[in-house]
């Protein structure tokens, strides 16, 4: 499986750096107005949004070629949360779309958000 990219510092993200935990609960209503509340899953979705910003030209463009590969959110690679310091395998993109920008030298930036899948 594919890892995702580290930049030259070895870091896989910057601060600021934003992790969720969200659980999926599905809510049944009765006729006399209670209501009984379950899970969807029994572990909470995991989500990353990776801001990078003052990336030079190589590690924009391993990101961007990364990001080809993976074929937007079609492809399946493997996280490193830096939070925890724990690889998270079954992880994709949330969205098909993503600006890799260079705006000067060491100035390229990308925002991305990483989704892992849970069953």
């Amino acid at each position: 499986m594919d890892i995702f990219p580290r930049l030259r510092t070895d870091a896989v993200t910057q601060y600021p750096f934003e992790r969720t935990h969200r659980y999926a609960t599905e809510v049944m209503r009765f006729v006399d107005g209670s209501e009984q509340r379950f899970r969807q899953r029994g572990r909470p979705m995991q989500e990353w949004a990776v801001e990078l910003d003052l990336l030079d030209a190589g590690e924009l463009h391993r990101l961007r070629e990364f990001w080809v590969a993976m074929a937007g959110k079609a492809g399946l690679f493997t996280f490193h949360d830096p939070w925890d310091g724990i690889d998270y395998p079954d992880c994709q993109f949330v969205s098909d779309s993503a600006v890799f920008q260079m705006n000067a030298e060491m100035r390229g930036m990308t925002k991305l958000r990483i989704r892992r899948l849970v069953s």
